[in-house]
């Protein structure tokens, strides 16, 4: 049995709380269990000089974990070194811009902030599995004030945990069980079933073909439930925004 009473292949309770902000193009408060996290996408009618005239936009991220977070790690974090922040928000910008046409979206950049209000394992998993929610409602808002032609967001993109934990594979990690996981390993999907990116790593004891095979198979099956969350979050199109400069 695990701590909080789930199956090994449970997700957390997992809920999105959309138009959390006002301001922003598209908002989402996602929580996985304990772990919530506030993302926002807000839309540039310009992109980095960089790429201009290229015909092309792009889509970057931002991650941050707040004051009173999770104590420990954001002090250590916000002394020391940003190599994990920046490491996360990488992979955040990558899953998003594997779904996203940028010849669609045009010389327009969008700007993703995930911040961590409450940290309990799988803040950057959360973090994608929001931002894709703000991402496609503030494309979703481009399309309806006629600036693109069609939602340049063209799949799903969604993350999970998964670890194996006392010789047993689990999916949706809370921090009492990635803290002590033989394996930890966050798992990156499309709603195609496409895998974006696979970060795994053994704490002692290699993991073995057949256990990667366990935990993939375990990532699939928890990120096909997170896509059908996302779907029925999107099913009903957000309310139109202006598009002002910024």
């Amino acid at each position: 049995m695990r701590p909080d009473g789930r199956r090994p292949d449970e997700l957390r309770p997992v809920s999105f709380e959309r138009d959390f902000t006002t301001s922003a193009h598209g908002s989402v408060l996602v929580t996985f269990g304990e772990t919530k996290v506030l993302c926002t996408a807000t839309v540039q009618l310009d992109v980095p000089r960089w790429m201009k005239h290229t015909g092309k936009g792009w889509v970057t991220a931002e991650y941050s974990m707040l004051p009173g977070s999770s104590p420990d790690r954001v002090g250590r974090e916000r002394r020391g070194p940003k190599g994990r922040t920046h490491e996360i928000e990488r992979l955040i910008g990558r899953s998003l811009r594997a779904v996203c046409d940028m010849v669609a979206l045009g010389e327009r950049q969008v700007l993703v902030d995930c911040d961590v209000l409450q940290a309990d394992g799988g803040t950057r998993t959360a973090s994608i599995t929001g931002a894709w929610v703000a991402l496609h409602d503030a494309c979703s808002r481009l399309q309806q004030a006629g600036l693109v032609d069609r939602n340049p967001v063209i799949d799903h993109c969604a993350a999970v945990s998964v670890g194996i934990i006392d010789g047993e594979p689990r999916l949706d990690l809370p921090y009492v069980e990635d803290s002590r996981a033989e394996t930890d390993m966050n798992v990156v999907m499309t709603g195609s079933g496409g895998i974006v990116e696979v970060q795994g790593t053994a704490e002692g004891v290699p993991f073995s073909r057949d256990e990667l095979t366990a935990l993939l198979d375990l990532a699939t099956g928890g990120i096909r439930e997170l896509v059908e969350l996302q779907t029925e979050m999107v099913a009903v199109p957000p309310s139109p925004r202006s598009f002002e400069p910024r």
